[in-house]
């Protein structure tokens, strides 16, 4: 009897090994695919071959950029966050400027909208900083933040009305057509994109977007592609071939 108790202990332990050993199989795997995975989006980038026109968003946030090896890595342009709202400002926009224009980049300029402020105090805001200069890219205005974080109601009809003012405003500084570049939820909550006749730039990680409805420029392809060029990943760009 106690020979027969003994066997039944051990086979449980055997079952018990197994499973455990299953188990830690199956923690490995997930652990070694979500590692591919973060590898896969800090690396992606579009095929220089599909789309030969390539570059980058850089704002404050990005730290310190290194615009000739931006440059080195293939980038032929990029686009820097001038300004947001009415009052914030990058102060490091004019030393950015001179550096990517010194490593032989084409240079945009990008605003971000907020739609809690009018459009008056914000086109004032763009043009305080960014130079009357023809040679620079289309402006690129960002459509990120929703009214939800308002601390007033906004209605959607105000900040259709507030944005075509503002788009308005800022290309008659530039002399060029502004680009839009909402995202998908701001997109969804306005549509602005089928109510502004402008060309699109849109963001979506390792897939084309199309939430936009139509044919776009750009696309915001990798949101956080690791580079030497900054101590932070950076947002990689690509235009329509």
């Amino acid at each position: 009897m106690a020979r027969s108790t003994s066997r039944r202990k051990g086979s449980r332990s055997t079952r018990g090994g197994w499973v455990a050993r299953l188990l830690g199989a199956i923690l490995l795997a997930a652990i070694l695919g979500g590692a591919w995975l973060w590898w896969q989006q800090r690396s992606f980038r579009p095929d220089e071959t599909v789309w030969p026109d390539q570059g980058a968003l850089v704002g404050a946030e990005d730290g310190p950029v290194r615009f000739d090896t931006l440059a080195g890595l293939g980038a032929k342009f990029v686009y820097l966050e001038a300004s947001k709202g009415a009052r914030a400002q990058d102060t490091a926009l004019a030393d950015n400027l001179a550096a990517a224009r010194e490593a032989g980049l084409q240079v945009g300029m990008v605003h971000a909208f907020d739609p809690c402020v009018p459009a008056d105090g914000q086109s004032a805001n763009f043009v305080t900083v960014v130079p009357r200069d023809t040679d620079l890219l289309p402006p690129a205005i960002m459509l990120d933040r929703t009214a939800e974080e308002c601390p007033e109601r906004v209605t959607r009809a105000a900040i259709q009305s507030e944005l075509l003012t503002l788009v308005n405003q800022i290309e008659a500084h530039a002399g060029k057509p502004a680009i839009l570049a909402p995202s998908e939820e701001f997109e969804e909550a306005y549509g602005v994109a089928a109510r502004i006749d402008r060309n699109l730039w849109l963001t979506r990680n390792r897939v084309e977007p199309v939430y936009g409805g139509r044919p776009w420029i750009m696309w915001t392809a990798n949101t956080a592609l690791g580079t030497e060029a900054a101590p932070e990943p950076l947002r990689w760009v690509v235009v329509r071939p």
